[in-house]
């Protein structure tokens, strides 16, 4: 691929994104959060809530046609995150563990697919529909945001990556927080509306809302297939 070769995603919202210029792909993250089945399968944490899985998996399709484009770029990197706790518990703050137990079993207890959010557990692991490929880098995260107690900032910077594409669960609390840290740190980001969802609807569009507001005060928004089209272009 040409090394000089760019992309700019015209119709996102609120601005053609990037915001600056365009984007080489050899500065530019995919990041899938947390596409485990504790989120989205069956028997998982937010199954046994008695949250309704369809949105959820209606990401599943759209997320992997950006991900066999992203694999077609040699120089963009991909990254897959997961939510998850040590067995011993000992990275799970008490009163994480005491709300989830008002929901659910609670994390660190049994379920159908295992002790809920261990690392390890089958309901922590990523969703076969979306396994990462060889090569691929896997982020194991204790908290919400993908940069806290992480080696993600570390990797980005040294792989120089300024913009992220972001996608999966849920909009709301995992992907968000990772859109404001990235802010923070200087980071562009995009986040895929229909490669996104929540547990109720209404947060995940507050969710978009919030990001392009007053300009774009956490980045910008665009479809898979805004997207797509775009990267068709290089």
């Amino acid at each position: 691929m040409n090394e000089a070769a760019t992309f700019t995603v015209e119709d996102a919202r609120p601005y053609a994104w990037p915001c600056i210029a365009p984007v080489a792909p050899r500065q530019l993250a995919l990041i899938v959060i947390d596409m485990q089945k504790d989120f989205c399968a069956p028997g998982g944490y937010i199954d046994s809530q008695g949250v309704d899985l369809t949105p959820a998996r209606a990401t599943i399709e759209p997320i992997q046609r950006v991900l066999a484009a992203f694999r077609r770029l040699p120089e963009a990197l991909v990254i897959h995150t997961r939510e998850g706790h040590r067995p011993e518990l000992v990275d799970l703050p008490a009163n994480k563990q005491w709300r989830s137990e008002q929901v659910c079993p609670g994390i660190g207890n049994a379920g159908p697919l295992g002790r809920i959010l261990v690392r390890g557990e089958p309901g922590w692991e990523i969703i076969p529909e979306l396994a990462p490929a060889p090569g691929e880098i896997v982020i194991d995260k204790p908290g919400k945001g993908a940069f806290y107690a992480t080696d993600l900032d570390h990797i980005l910077r040294l792989r120089g990556i300024t913009h992220l594409i972001v996608v999966g669960l849920t909009t709301d609390v995992c992907v968000h927080t990772t859109i404001r840290d990235a802010n923070d740190r200087g980071l562009e980001t995009l986040i895929l509306r229909d490669c996104t969802a929540a547990t109720e609807t209404r947060h995940r569009d507050a969710t978009f809302t919030m990001t392009e507001m007053q300009g774009g005060l956490f980045g910008a928004t665009a479809t898979s297939s805004q997207l797509l089209e775009a990267l068709s272009t290089l």
